[in-house]
Formats: structure tokens, C-alpha cells, sequence
């Protein structure tokens, strides 16, 4: 249950906006000279690399008040567009800038994975293999694989399970939903993240006005108010052997307007069907459609509710490479190969942190949360991240150009403090683990 991220928050890493007249002088002329005049659509060579970093720079790190930097600001940004890098790649490469990592690897992920020895992609590859030791001795870990600048460099499946395992990823869900709520906004079905429930949501459901002023925005960040308690109580256990999943939400009182954030997986499917009245499509139908076929992805099977609905808060079952492919598709700005899957501005506002609160997940600080996502913008480094019940992760690491995902067996964890040491220690694994093998 936890991830995200945001560029406004990446700063730290970014190149100083202090730069001196003499740099200024310099990337300028390297942007005009390496990238204006001699535009590249190849970002895959260490020489484009840094004409991107250059140009990135200059987007975010050069002073106002010099003459023409506005002017070239925008020229370079359509330059990186013409790269197919978009809005959130954009963000990505400034977020990687300060210590010179490479841009995120774009590949076709309707292709197979490229397999890659670890120290074809900078890694150690006796590290990973501690990890995955650590992986393997942990009874309920399920699956551990890693992919590093598009690649997949690690695979390992414990307890019987393997490549056509499907795993029911909980609340891994939530982040597919946050997805395809980006997609309904582009293709105009949504009018905006202001667009009310009431708009959606009518008969048979029974609506108060409460009920009806709650948006979509308030859906995403789990400020829709409804009085819930899931972190350490029951109410998820009772909502899903409810008989109609939508009004038992709608029957629950409100705490006070929308604002503080309160974890709720019955808003998330709220979100979920208001999405299916929107498009006119089940929630299945347009992820098919719209996000998974495009993205390689072909494995998933949603758990089904009454009147032909699915869950839309938790229960995907998906494998350990879709999911990859689901992660590797965010890191590298929405695209698989040449298409545009989803949209870069939606990811950059997906993974904007939305509140101002931090609390340190066991080796990860700085957490917080954005538009169905968990972000991180404290040490080790800055991560974004899905995070379902017990121990289900798919983590982007985009300074690394690395994408993590694991699963477990978690059916039989209690919702205490069992289930918060498998997260935790399943997190240990991806963050004390893979992240130190990426040099």
C-alpha cells in the first residue's frame, strides 16, 4: 500500500538555479549548438544523453532576467518533446540530472522483456544476488524481479510459484485506477477532477448531498471524508461481503467536508465505477483497451463484484513481467515504443506528492502520498511506488532507471502488526537490496 512522486518535489537533485553566467553561457551554446541545430531522436547514446542533461538544465536550472533564456527555455522543451520524452520523462531527466544519470530507456513493451546480465546495466550482480537470498528467505515472498534501463536483469519466484503465476496484488490496483482515471481526463470523458460523484452516481444508489459533492480529486487522494478506518480496523473485511459495494460507502456517515486524508478502498472502487459511467465501458474493458494492450500487458484478471462490476480498490491479479511492464511503463514517461500510452502531464500530476506529512516506511523516508500513488522523496533516494496489503510493490526508482516489483502470499495475514512487518520487509529487500546493486 504505498508509493509516488512528483517533480516539484525532486529538487534536490536537480541543478542549481544559482548557475553561474559563465555555465549559463555554456549550456546555451551546447543546446543550440548539440541539440537545435542538430536534433536527435536517438536518446540511447551516452553523447545524446548529455545533450538532453543539457538541454534539461536549461530548462530548470539557468536565472531570469537574461536576455533570450526564455526564448531558447522554450525551443529546448520542444526539442525534448520532438524526442517523444514528454512532460513527465521531462521531469524524470531533471530528477537525474544532479548526480548525471542517463534518461529513462524507453522500449516497446508490447515486445518480450530483453533479458540482461546485471553488469550489462551496471549492476553487481553478487548484490542482487543477495537480495534475492533475502528474498527466498522469507516465507510468504512470492516473486522478485528487477529491470534496469529497460532490461530485465532479475527473475526469481519462491514457494512454488513461477512466470505464469498471476498474484493478486491488492492494492497494486489502485495505482491501475489512478491510470486509467488520467486516460478518461484525455480522452475528455472526465471534464476535469472537479467533476462531482452526483454527476455519475444515481439510482439504484441512494446519494445525499455529501454524497453527491464528493469529486473525483477527492477520490484520488483519499480526502473524500467518509468516516473509514482500514489501516487498523475492520472496514475493509465488512465492505467487501457487503451485498452492494457502492451504498454501503454511501451509507457511511461523513466525518466533516472532504480534506484529511483517510485510506479508503471503497472510494477507490467508487472511482473505480464512476470511470465505467463515464467511458461507458467496464472498468476491464477500457484498462484493456486503453492502457494494458498497448503496454504489452495481457495477464490481468479483476475480481468480480455484483451487477458485472470488479473491484476497482484492490484485487488485480496480475504476473510478476506485466507487472513490471505496468512500472516500466510510468518510468519511462507513459510511452511503449513509438506510442504514447498515457498522458506525460497526467503522470507528473499522478506523482506530485499532495500533502504535506512524510513518515518513513522501514528503509524509505520521505513518504507520502499523490493521485492513487505513494511518493518518496526522502533518502535513500526519491522513488515512486504502488503498494498493496502485505507486502506488494512496484517500485520506480527513476534516478536508477530501475523498476522493482514483488509480490507475496499474503491470504492468511492479519491486518496488524503481521501484516506491517511482511511490507516492511519485503521493502527492506527492494530498498537495502536492489537499489545498492544499481551503481
Amino acid at each position: 500500500m504505498q508509493a509516488t512522486r512528483s517533480s516539484s518535489r525532486w529538487r534536490d537533485s536537480s541543478p542549481s538555479r544559482r548557475t553561474l553566467p559563465g555555465t549559463e553561457v555554456a549550456l546555451r551554446a551546447a543546446a543550440r549548438h548539440d541539440f537545435l541545430h542538430s536534433p536527435e531522436r536517438d536518446v540511447s547514446t551516452p553523447a545524446s544523453h548529455k545533450r538532453v542533461r543539457d538541454v534539461v538544465r536549461l530548462l530548470v536550472g539557468l536565472p531570469p532576467g537574461i536576455s533570450d533564456v526564455y526564448p531558447l527555455r522554450r525551443v529546448a522543451r520542444r526539442q525534448l518533446q520532438a524526442l517523444g520524452l514528454g512532460l513527465l520523462a521531462s521531469a524524470w531527466l531533471v530528477s537525474a540530472c544532479g548526480d548525471a544519470t542517463a534518461p529513462p530507456t524507453i522500449v516497446d513493451l508490447a515486445q518480450p522483456w530483453t533479458v540482461a546480465a546485471p553488469g550489462e546495466v551496471g549492476m553487481s550482480g553478487a548484490l542482487l544476488g543477495v537480495a534475492a537470498s533475502s528474498a527466498a528467505a522469507i516465507p510468504r515472498f512470492r516473486s522478485l524481479l528487477v529491470a534496469r534501463r529497460g532490461r530485465l536483469v532479475l527473475e526469481q519466484y519462491f514457494g512454488g510459484a513461477d512466470s505464469s503465476t498471476v498474484f493478486d496484488v491488492r492494492s497494486v490496483t489502485k495505482s491501475v485506477v489512478s491510470a486509467l482515471t488520467g486516460l478518461a481526463l484525455a480522452a475528455g470523458k472526465l471534464p476535469s477532477l472537479d467533476a462531482a460523484v452526483g454527476r455519475y452516481i444515481g439510482a439504484p444508489d441512494t446519494l445525499d448531498a455529501a454524497d453527491s459533492a464528493v469529486t473525483v480529486r477527492d477520490l484520488l487522494t483519499m480526502t473524500s471524508g467518509y468516516q473509514w478506518d482500514e489501516l487498523s480496523g475492520d472496514d475493509y473485511n465488512r465492505w467487501i461481503v457487503s451485498a452492494d459495494h457502492v451504498q454501503y460507502l454511501l451509507d457511511r456517515p461523513q466525518t466533516g467536508p472532504p480534506g484529511p486524508f483517510t485510506y479508503n478502498s471503497a472510494a477507490v472502487h467508487l472511482l473505480g465505477l464512476l470511470l465505467t459511467r463515464a467511458t461507458g465501458a467496464s472498468l476491464p474493458a477500457f484498462a484493456d483497451t486503453a492502457l494494458f494492450r498497448p503496454a504489452g500487458i495481457t495477464s490481468a484478471v479483476w475480481e468480480p463484484l455484483e451487477n458485472g462490476t470488479v473491484n476497482g480498490g484492490s484485487g488485480i491479479r496480475l504476473t510478476g513481467r506485466d507487472l513490471l511492464r505496468f512500472g516500466q511503463l510510468v518510468l519511462q514517461g507513459g510511452r511503449s515504443g513509438e506510442r504514447q500510452v498515457l498522458p506525460p502531464a497526467w503522470l507528473q500530476a499522478m506523482a506530485a506528492p499532495r500533502f504535506a506529512w512524510r513518515v518513513t516506511e522501514g528503509r524509505q523516508a520521505g513518504v507520502t502520498y499523490g493521485y492513487l500513488w505513494w511518493v518518496a522523496d526522502g533518502p535513500p533516494l526519491p522513488a515512486v511506488f504502488a503498494w498493496g496489503f502485505g507486502g506488494q510493490f512496484v517500485y520506480l526508482a527513476p534516478s536508477l532507471d530501475l523498476v522493482a516489483v514483488a509480490t507475496t502470499e499474503w491470504q492468511g495475514v492479519t491486518r496488524d502488526s503481521a501484516a506491517a512487518g511482511l511490507d516492511q520487509q519485503v521493502l527492506s529487500v527492494i530498498v537495502g537490496g536492489v537499489l545498492p546493486a544499481a551503481r
